[in-house]
C-alpha cells in the first residue's frame, strides 16, 4: 500500500524494507506512525550517527531494552536474552519493557555508546491512526445511528482479518467456541475462498473431551467448513507445564501464567499446548481472538464489552463500574497496559513454538473506532457482554446463533470437564506444595509486589529460580477493579456463576 502510495523502488522481497524508505523520507516519528501492523523495530543510520527503536501501539511484538548509565545499549525480544552480558557498571543494569506506541532516539558515539535524546509516543489506542488516510474503506458510515455503527464494525473487522491474510505459509486460527475465536475464524474461512487459497483453513482448539469450549468449537468448525483439529487436555498436563511456561513468560502474575497454560476464549491462540501440538505437527501463521482481546478478548474487553474483567478469565467488571464513563476510561488503561498481561502471554506461549500470532481484534483502526463509539452504546445490555458486537453480526448465519450469544465463562469452566476445572486442580496441586507458614512469610521472602495466596507464592518461587532479582518485570498483579477481590480467577468472585447448561 505505502509502497505503491509513494512509489518506492524495492531492492528486496522483504516487508520490513519500507521502514527505511519511509525513515529516509519522513522522518522517525512519521515513519512509526505509518506502519500499519505489529512490529518492534531497531535502525542504525549510520550517516547521523543515530540508533532508533519502536515497538507497535498495542506492544504485540515484543522488545526489551538494556541501558547503562554509561551509555551501554543492548535490545532483544526476550528479556532473558540480556542476563548475561557483561558490562563496565558496578551493579546490574535494569532490563526494561520497551513502551509500545513509542520510538526512541539515541546518538550513537564514537565509542560504540550512546545517549537517549528522544523518546515520544507515536500512536494512541484512542485516536485514529495515521495510516487510515492510505486504506480507504468502502462503505463506512458517518453519525452513531445503531445501523451504521455496526455496519462499521462488521467491514473494520472485516478488513482487519483480510489484511492478515498475508503470508508466505499456511494460516491456521485458534478456535475456543466462544464469540471472538469464532467470529475471526468464521470470517477467515469466508476470505480464504473468496482470495482463493490454495488450501483450506485449518482451526485447532483444546479442552477436556467433556469440556463446553471442545464441543461448541465443534460445531462453529462444521458450520464454517474448517479442517477441525483437537487437542486434548488434563490438568495433570498442565501442571507439568508450569514450570516451562514461567520461562518463557518472564512473568509471575497469577493469570497470565494460569491463562497460559491452559486459557480458554481469548487463548486458544495462546494455550500452551495447543501451540506445542501445532508447532510440532504444523507450520502455519495463526489467528486468536486473543487480541481481540488477549488480542481477541482483550480488546473486546477494552472494548468494554464484559461483565467483570480479567485478562485472563472472564467477563469484564462493566456491570460493577460506578458509570460508563469509568468503564471506558478503565478500558483504554487496559489496552495501555496488554503488553505487561495478556499480549505478553499470547507472544510468548506461540513463539515459544514457532508460530506466528496475528491478532484482528487488535487492528488499530478497528480499536480506534470501537472506543469513540459512546461510551453508553459499548457497555452490557440486558445482562450480555459484548451485546453490541454481537448485534452487528446478528442474522449473517456467519456463525450459528447458540455460539453468537453464548456467554462467557471463567477459562477454566469453559476449557476442563465439567466435573472438575483446571483452577480447582491446579489448587489442589499447589496446596500439597506450599504450607500457610511459607505464605504467612511471604513478605519477608518477597519484600516487592508480595504473594498473597498460596499460588502466587508458587508461581512466584519458580519465577525467582529462573530470574533472581528480576520481580520488577511484572511491576503489578492483575485484578479487576470495582470488586473486592484477592485472586484473578472469575470463580472466586460472588458474581460469577459458572453457566452448568453448557
Amino acid at each position: 500500500m505505502l509502497k505503491n502510495e509513494f512509489e518506492f523502488e524495492y531492492q528486496t522481497k522483504v516487508d520490513g524494507e519500507i521502514l527505511l524508505h519511509l525513515y529516509e523520507r519522513f522522518g522517525i516519528e512519521k515513519m512509526a506512525s505509518m506502519l500499519d501492523g505489529v512490529f518492534a523495530f531497531i535502525l542504525l543510520d549510520t550517516a547521523n550517527r543515530k540508533v532508533l527503536l519502536g515497538r507497535d501501539t498495542y506492544g504485540v511484538r515484543p522488545l526489551f531494552r538494556l541501558l547503562t548509565d554509561d551509555g551501554f545499549l543492548a535490545v532483544c525480544s526476550e528479556a532473558k536474552g540480556l542476563l548475561d552480558l557483561k558490562t563496565s557498571m558496578s551493579t546490574p543494569a535494569k532490563i526494561t519493557a520497551f513502551l509500545p506506541g513509542h520510538f526512541e532516539v539515541f546518538d550513537l558515539k564514537l565509542t560504540g555508546k550512546v545517549e537517549s535524546v528522544q523518546m515520544d509516543r507515536f500512536h494512541c489506542c484512542t485516536e485514529e491512526p495515521k495510516h487510515a488516510a492510505y486504506n480507504i474503506l468502502e462503505g463506512l458510515g458517518t453519525g452513531f445511528e445503531l445501523e451504521t455503527v455496526k455496519s462499521n464494525i462488521r467491514i473494520l473487522f472485516e478488513s482487519a482479518v483480510k489484511k492478515r491474510l498475508m503470508a508466505h505459509r499456511r494460516i491456521g486460527c485458534l478456535l475456543s467456541g466462544g464469540l471472538d475465536s469464532s467470529l475471526v475464524a468464521a470470517t477467515l474461512v469466508k476470505l480464504a475462498k473468496e482470495e482463493q487459497l490454495p488450501y483450506p483453513i485449518q482451526t485447532f482448539s483444546i479442552g477436556a473431551e467433556d469440556s463446553p469450549d471442545v464441543a461448541a468449537a465443534r460445531k462453529v468448525a462444521a458450520h464454517i467448513g474448517s479442517e477441525h483439529h483437537e487437542v486434548n487436555f488434563t490438568p495433570e498436563e498442565g501442571i507439568c507445564a508450569l514450570e516451562e511456561v514461567i520461562v518463557h513468560l518472564e512473568s509471575y502474575d497469577i493469570t497470565t501464567v494460569r491463562a497460559s497454560v491452559g486459557d480458554r476464549y481469548v487463548m486458544p491462540s495462546v494455550v500452551w499446548q495447543v501451540a506445542a501440538h501445532i508447532g510440532s505437527e504444523h507450520h502455519e501463521v495463526n489467528f486468536t481472538p486473543e487480541e481481540g482481546i488477549c488480542a481477541l478478548e482483550e480488546v473486546i474487553v477494552h472494548l468494554e464489552s464484559y461483565d467483570i474483567t480479567t485478562n485472563a478469565c472472564l467477563l469484564s467488571l462493566l456491570n460493577q463500574a460506578p458509570s460508563p464513563k469509568a468503564a471506558a476510561e478503565d478500558s483504554v488503561r487496559l489496552l495501555k497496559e496488554l503488553y505487561l498481561f495478556d499480549v505478553l502471554r499470547a507472544d510468548r506461549t506461540t513463539a515459544a513454538h514457532g508460530l506466528e500470532l496475528r491478532v484482528p481484534f487488535l487492528d488499530h483502526r478497528f480499536t480506534a473506532y470501537y472506543l469513540s463509539l459512546p461510551e453508553e452504546m459499548r457497555v452490557p445490555k440486558d445482562g450480555v457482554e459484548k451485546h453490541l458486537l454481537r448485534e452487528a453480526f446478528k442474522g449473517l448465519n456467519l456463525i450459528p446463533d447458540e455460539i453468537l450469544w453464548r456467554r462467557k465463562e471463567a477459562f477454566s469452566d469453559g476449557m476442563t470437564s465439567i466435573k472438575k476445572s483446571w483452577y480447582s486442580s491446579l489448587q489442589e496441586h499447589i496446596e500439597s506444595e506450599v504450607n500457610d507458614s511459607q505464605l504467612e512469610k511471604a513478605s519477608v521472602q518477597f519484600p516487592s509486589n508480595p504473594p498473597t495466596t498460596k499460588e502466587g507464592f508458587f508461581i512466584r518461587q519458580i519465577f525467582e529460580k529462573h530470574y533472581p532479582g528480576r520481580c520488577e518485570w511484572t511491576p503489578h498483579y492483575w485484578m479487576p477493579r470495582w470488586i473486592k477481590a484477592t485472586d484473578p480467577s472469575a470463580r472466586t468472585l460472588s458474581i460469577y456463576k459458572p453457566n452448568k447448561d453448557q
